[in-house]
């Protein structure tokens, strides 16, 4: 599928930023006064942020609202409505810390969950379309979470806990790829399968229906060459886990490593995350004759 800049920084951002949030209404780290303000802003800011630039997508963004009230049926409103409870607990949280030097443990918990929450709602906006066969696993939340864990740990400035889940967030970039490239064809990715017409023999596109590229094509049919794909893996693998994981576990802690790892990262979260939507098959795609598995 074509990625859509607004939509790769959304999900890398808005995860950054729960996932900081929920360590900090945790209490991890035991901070206060300033010092806990800046933390909070900058969770904050990755969060709204990352949502705002969600809208930039959209055919008519003033619309926007309105996908709240589609809650029982959509992920989408499901991950608008646990956002926006996430930020308003967690902002309690903070508030009380903030300004009064109280912690609310319990309201920190609610507003940490919520704040995961959302971030699964986030990933199963994808996961759960049938259509995109790569998406639709079980590893596609996992490796939401575990980015989202990940760099929350790290930006909360918990070094080794953020290199344990860099490590398992590698094991779950790999299964993911794993079992996502064999998805198209377990779920019959050819055009055969695709127009119903396999029990008349080989079916082939004997011309296009149109001259031009249309809308389908452009979004839905987007492909990345392997030997792209097999590089920006390996950026991926590298740059968002084992690099900043090795620098973590093995150097003296401070702030010029955590700056250097925070680097790292996200140039390997940002090429996962474009490669997550580039290498998505949509099986209209197979009407075109395209994504043949």
């Amino acid at each position: 599928m074509h990625p859509a800049p607004s939509v790769i920084v959304f999900t890398a951002l808005s995860g950054l930023g729960f996932g900081l949030l929920a360590f900090l209404a945790l209490g991890i780290p035991d901070v206060s006064g300033t010092t806990a303000f800046i933390f909070f802003f900058l969770g904050y800011a990755l969060a709204v942020g990352g949502l705002i630039s969600s809208t930039f997508h959209l055919g008519n963004p003033q619309r926007a609202l309105k996908a709240f009230s589609q809650w029982r049926t959509s992920w989408l409103s499901r991950e608008g409505v646990f956002a926006v409870l996430a930020l308003s607990v967690t902002g309690i949280y903070a508030a009380a810390l903030i300004f009064l030097d109280q912690k609310l443990p319990v309201v920190g918990m609610i507003g940490a969950a919520l704040s995961m929450v959302s971030v699964f709602c986030t990933s199963m906006i994808y996961g759960q379309l049938k259509t995109v066969p790569r998406w639709n696993q079980p590893m596609t939340p996992a490796v939401f979470i575990f980015f989202t864990l990940a760099g929350g740990a790290l930006l909360a400035a918990q070094l080794k806990l953020a290199a344990l889940f860099m490590i398992i967030l590698g094991g779950a970039q790999l299964l993911h790829w794993m079992i996502g490239d064999k998805r198209l064809n377990q779920e019959g990715g050819t055009i055969e399968a695709a127009t119903g017409l396999g029990h008349l023999g080989k079916v082939r596109l004997l011309e296009s229906p149109h001259s031009g590229e249309n809308y389908l094509l452009k979004e839905m049919a987007h492909e990345v060459g392997r030997k792209h794909a097999s590089k920006l893996r390996m950026i991926t693998i590298l740059f968002a886990c084992a690099l900043p994981a090795l620098l973590l576990l093995f150097t003296t802690p401070g702030h010029a490593t955590a700056a250097i790892a925070i680097v790292l990262h996200l140039i390997g979260l940002f090429a996962g995350r474009w490669l997550f939507f580039a290498e998505a098959e949509h099986v209209v795609a197979l009407y075109y004759d395209r994504h043949r598995a």
